[in-house]
């Protein structure tokens, strides 16, 4: 095998890969080597390299890269610790590649990796900046796509395109190829947090990237299960929220505020079933639907606001005890604010969402200091 492979690498040292392929993976121990072979088999007159980046999957996908390494100097392995994320982990990929043309492909095989040459070509003769594998566009196939898996995606597909009027027929696409001058051009502006980032490239570029989509067939999961759970939903709905307002407000503080809100529904819920089905007094049932929203809070913040740096263990008892403390001191501040803003303008829900603004912002300031600190 190693025979086979040097006359490529020697030549490619040389000259320098034209196209760099961005493998996001996680637990996919299963799947790189298959994926490594097609890419061998469809790119043979391109100079290429493969960038898979492991979030340190504990099923060793970073070691069964490596060894591929070893036998091809075009594959390289960017190992996360710490980090958690489609979005970062592509981002990161593709400012390490080193080729004018970087694609996105997942590692679950169901991309049609037969495409990129196709891709590559309408970039390499400057008809396009982006290159989009579509799956809205006549000539696409699907063997691999179940009902309801496409219908969120069709239904999310319309509201970003309406929202943040977005011109290509499939922003929640993943798998494309961009021109590497314009992403970097755009990278400063992307967020590292969830999973759409063809979404966030097209939103942030606001009509500056030339697109062009071409169908392709989407293949069934040969291993491993799907990274995608329930709270793909609120990531989605976070980012278009962060892109209407220009990115002002992050993306994470967007997803720290509706978990918030979330929390508040779960509070006056729990209230409500004290006082009117168990019929506890009033201060108990206060503080029983302030500790059930507080503990949802944490939950849902862990497993997606965090995501990337989600506590696990003893830390998930340590981080409770600290969250329960920063939105403590919060609320103090939450009605130090309200009493404040009502003394100089007694309008109450003027006053109310002051403190409420104010309790989010130290939650959510304190959280990230004390409670999901960065290692």
């Amino acid at each position: 095998m190693n025979e086979a492979i040097r006359p490529g690498v020697d030549s490619q040292a040389q000259e320098g890969p034209e196209l760099s392929v961005i493998v996001p993976t996680f637990n996919e121990r299963d799947n790189v080597t298959v994926l490594y072979r097609r890419l061998e088999a469809t790119l043979v007159n391109v100079a290429w390299e493969v960038v898979f980046v492991d979030d340190n999957s504990p099923d060793g996908t970073s070691d069964v890269v490596r060894a591929l390494a070893l036998q091809d100097s075009r594959v390289r392995c960017i190992r996360r610790i710490g980090r958690r994320g489609l979005s970062g982990a592509c981002i990161e990929g593709i400012l390490a590649s080193s080729a004018p043309y970087a694609a996105v492909i997942d590692a679950d095989l169901q991309h049609d990796e037969t495409q990129l040459p196709k891709m590559l070509l309408l970039l390499a003769s400057d008809q396009a900046d982006l290159v989009v594998g579509s799956r809205y566009i006549e000539g696409y196939k699907s063997e691999g796509f179940n009902k309801q898996r496409a219908g969120a995606s069709a239904l999310a597909t319309e509201v970003a395109r309406k929202m943040l009027r977005v011109e290509i027929a499939d922003p929640m696409s993943g798998f494309f190829m961009v021109r590497r001058d314009r992403f970097e051009q755009l990278a400063p502006k992307l967020s590292v947090h969830g999973f759409k980032i063809l979404l966030d490239l097209v939103a942030s570029a606001q009509g500056s990237l030339r697109a062009v989509e071409i169908p392709y067939t989407f293949g069934a999961r040969q291993h491993g299960e799907s990274k995608l759970d329930s709270m793909v939903a609120l990531d989605f709905l976070g980012l278009v929220l962060a892109k209407l307002t220009n990115d002002i407000v992050s993306l994470r503080f967007i997803l720290f505020a509706m978990v918030g809100g979330i929390g508040l529904v779960v509070h006056l819920t729990t209230l409500f079933i004290a006082l009117q089905l168990i019929k506890v007094p009033f201060a108990e049932a206060q503080a029983a639907g302030a500790i059930v929203a507080m503990t949802t809070n944490f939950v849902l913040n862990n497993f997606l606001t965090y995501r990337d740096q989600r506590l696990k263990g003893f830390a998930i008892l340590r981080g409770l005890i600290m969250f329960y403390i920063v939105c403590s001191v919060g609320l103090l501040a939450n009605v130090g604010v309200a009493f404040s803003v009502y003394d100089q303008e007694p309008i109450w829900w003027l006053a109310g969402l002051a403190g409420a603004l104010m309790g989010v912002v130290w939650n959510y300031a304190m959280s990230g200091l004390f409670v999901w600190r960065k290692k």
